[in-house]
């Protein structure tokens, strides 16, 4: 498909005093390069490359690079992994450390190795004594000058590849049972494998030019020391054609190094995904899976009786409560953003300095125990998929980390992705699926994982609404088999009421309610919750017929609390009439509004309406009620509540 064209936007072009400067520079930059292409000699360049001494250098350069960039491997990939991950005193300090031979002429730093490693140094004596080794004018002085010289680019690279990685992917990883090696090893390293191999092809490029420090520590022996740069050196002297011509290539290593690289290590901003990644963000949920979900595959051996683990929890911290939980038990966590929900999830993990859990699993005290030891299976907002890895391997990820076999992983994995409907897109990478795929992925691969404990952040966020009734449906049958206790973050109260057997609702890592549903369904103790279940929620003080709100007016209730009590105030907003002049009769709550808002919910349209006289409150009236009455963005109106809807509970 033929490209469109750029078209130049008006204003874009570059200021005069800016693009002069700016092409200048290009041409400073540019002529050494040109000067080498018009001085090479390209009639004898092949016998220039092909010289003895040319081609030992290189073979020599070759080598020393190549062990350069295996002992940049070994250390500077665990450095830069204790940079981007770990805090500890002094920091600042080791990141200079890695950055110093980056700023330091190569020559000094040759004279610092010399008085480090040489014979005199702190360290060559003892090395000659006990091992026998001497560093300076051999080929390891050599490897050691190019690694100290080269090794800050590969730690750089990929201390800023680990800075972008979202720890999340690893911490989902550990909750699933991987150890830190195995986290490390299969999730870590494959996913900022961009970055990794832009620093090795960086640090490979700079240990075959180094100079500076190989002359000064290691000198300049041929066979032995004598690498391709310091080739170049000598033949300047004795063969100025010669010396351009080894340099032509020196310099097309470089430039065919930085284009394969393609400004993947300057951070070059853009969006570096790949076609399919970029489309599969904004995909719709596949219309053509199949709408049944299917049972288990048949071969499969009966699950057998979970095992019960009960739950008590003691968080402290940010999240302050007690929780006690039978097995079997599914715990709605409800609240405001910035409650202490994640907060708690995360405590649980032991993810989170921000909250402390002292938690017990059935007769196991799992406090002390590291993440992947403690059976805490953890879905988070975005499912936290490992981009590298296909759906049924993301599926049959913990129970490989629990040491099931590759074959048996599979099978299982398979027919927790068929249970969850999304069993064929088992070959999927995370960036082919909708969001609602990946989500339901997620979910399988967490059930999979055979945990004692299950903590569900939002998992049905990304789902539609026909998916989400599927999946809910399907998630309800599954904890009920479930031996654990399942706590579930989420923000829709049909979640809460169909998959919980209590609501837990937080504020201010406070636990304000912790109830069936059916009882936080009818007396909410935070306006909040009131809300997100579609009701008026009024703060307030009791009076002896009612409640002086917060927000100035009175509002008389059938059964008032005693005087001074904080207390809430819950109105259904079906409860609420609405009226083009004021009512006579016995309402006891009357009070003039503006319809500030109209929208339609199902059969019935909700108002929101403005008083000076009472906070704002929200109506559900039928869409020929409002035809009747002449209902419009604007209108002027009465409101009016008998005392005997208002429900009032204590805070």
């Amino acid at each position: 498909m033929k490209r469109p064209a750029l078209r130049r936007t008006p204003g874009a072009r570059a200021p005069l005093l800016l693009t002069v400067p700016a092409l200048l520079a290009v041409a400073f930059l540019m002529l050494p390069l040109v000067g080498i292409l018009a001085r090479t000699s390209w009639g004898e360049l092949g016998d220039h490359l092909t010289a003895e001494a040319t081609t030992e250098a290189l073979r020599l350069s070759l080598v020393v690079s190549l062990w350069a960039l295996g002992l940049s491997l070994l250390f500077g990939v665990p450095l830069a992994w204790l940079l981007a991950r770990v805090p500890f005193p002094g920091k600042a300090f080791v990141r200079s450390l890695v950055l110093l031979p980056m700023v330091l002429p190569p020559t000094v730093g040759g004279v610092a190795l010399l008085l480090a490693f040489g014979r005199r140094g702190l360290l060559g004596p003892w090395l000659e004594d006990t091992f026998g080794v001497t560093l300076p004018f051999h080929t390891s002085g050599a490897v050691l000058a190019a690694t100290f010289v080269a090794m800050p680019f590969l730690v750089i690279s990929l201390e800023g590849a680990l800075g972008g990685l979202r720890p999340r992917y690893e911490e989902t990883a550990a909750s699933l049972g991987a150890s830190p090696i195995r986290v490390f090893l299969t999730v870590t390293l494959p996913m900022v494998a961009p970055g990794l191999i832009a620093g090795a092809a960086l640090t490979w490029a700079r240990a075959l030019g180094e100079f500076g420090a190989t002359i000064t520590f290691a000198g300049n022996l041929p066979g032995t020391t004598q690498t391709l740069p310091l080739q170049v050196y000598l033949l300047l002297q004795d063969s100025p054609e010669a010396a351009t011509s080894v340099s032509l290539l020196l310099l097309a290593i470089a430039m065919i190094v930085l284009i394969a690289l393609r400004g993947r290590w300057t951070g070059t901003p853009g969006d570096h995904r790949d076609p399919a990644s970029r489309a599969a963000a904004a995909r719709p949920e596949d219309p053509a899976a199949p709408a049944p979900l299917p049972e288990p595959a048949p071969g499969l051996p009966q699950k057998s009786a979970p095992e019960p683990w009960p739950l008590h929890a003691d968080v402290t911290g940010f999240t302050r409560l007690t929780l006690d939980a039978g097995p079997g038990t599914t715990i709605a966590v409800v609240g405001p953003n910035g409650a202490g929900k994640t907060t708690l999830l995360r405590a649980l993990l032991g993810l989170t300095p921000r909250a402390h859990a002292e938690l017990r699993l059935g007769d196991d005290d799992v406090t002390g125990l590291p993440p992947h030891r403690r059976g805490v299976a953890w879905v988070p907002q975005d499912g936290a998929l490992f981009p590298h890895l296909s759906a049924l391997t993301n599926t049959a990820y913990g129970l490989r980390a629990h040491g099931v076999p590759r074959a048996e992983a599979r099978r299982e994995a398979q027919d927790w992705l068929n249970r969850l409907g999304v069993g064929h897109l088992a070959h999927r990478r995370p960036a082919q699926l909708s969001g609602g795929q990946a989500q339901r992925v997620a979910l399988a691969r967490a059930l999979a994982a055979r945990p004692r404990l299950l903590l569900l952040d939002e998992p049905l966020a990304a789902l539609d609404q026909t998916t989400r009734a599927r999946v809910r449906h399907t998630l309800r049958g599954h904890l009920a088999e479930f031996g654990g206790v399942c706590l579930i973050v989420t923000h829709d109260p049909v979640e809460a009421v169909s998959l919980a057997d209590r609501v837990l609702v937080l504020e201010d890592g406070r636990a304000l309610q912790d109830e069936p549903p059916a009882e936080v369904t009818r007396h909410p103790r935070s306006p909040w919750v009131a809300r997100m279940l579609g009701r008026n929620a009024w703060p307030g003080t009791a009076t002896a017929d009612g409640l002086a709100l917060e927000g100035g007016g009175h509002l008389v209730v059938a059964e008032p609390l005693p005087a001074g009590t904080d207390a809430l105030a819950v109105i259904a907003p079906e409860a609420v009439s609405v009226h083009r002049e004021r009512p006579t009769g016995s309402p006891r709550n009357v009070w003039p509004g503006t319809v500030r808002e109209i929208t339609s919910g199902g059969s019935r349209l909700r108002l929101l309406i403005t008083s000076d006289e009472a906070p704002d409150l929200v109506a559900e009236i039928t869409p020929g009620a409002a035809a009747e009455l002449g209902i419009a963005d604007g209108s002027a109106v009465w409101t009016s509540v008998k005392a005997t809807e208002a429900t009032v509970v204590p805070l």
